[in-house]
C-alpha cells in the first residue's frame, strides 16, 4: 500500500501565534501516524513561486492522510493556523515504482 503525503507551502504572519497551531497539530498527527519529513528547513527556490516555508509529512497510507486532514483534531489545529498563515496544501499519494 502506498503512503500519503501531505506538501505544504506557507507563509507564516504571526510566528508566535503559529506556535499553538504547531501545538495543537501534534495530537491529530500522532492519532494518525504522521512522521515530518520536511519541516520548514531552508529551502532554495530554483523555479517557480513558492511560500517561505515548505512542510512535507508522510502517513502510513493515503486514507490516513485524508482521514488526518478531515478528523475534528486536525480541524481545529487548523483554526488556530488560518488566521495567522497562508498557505496551499495537497495531499499526494507516494510512488511505489
Amino acid at each position: 500500500m502506498a503512503k500519503g503525503y501531505w506538501v505544504a507551502h506557507v507563509d507564516v504572519h504571526d510566528p508566535q501565534a503559529y506556535e499553538a497551531y504547531r501545538a495543537a497539530n501534534a495530537v491529530a498527527f500522532a492519532k494518525y501516524g504522521a512522521r515530518f519529513l520536511v519541516r520548514g528547513a531552508p529551502q532554495t527556490q530554483v523555479e517557480g513561486a513558492c511560500r517561505a516555508r515548505t512542510v512535507v509529512i508522510e502517513f502510513p497510507s493515503l486514507q490516513a492522510a485524508h482521514d488526518c486532514y478531515n478528523s475534528p483534531e486536525y480541524q481545529a489545529a487548523k483554526a488556530l493556523r488560518d488566521p495567522v498563515s497562508t498557505g496551499d496544501c495537497l495531499i499526494v499519494e507516494g510512488y511505489e515504482g
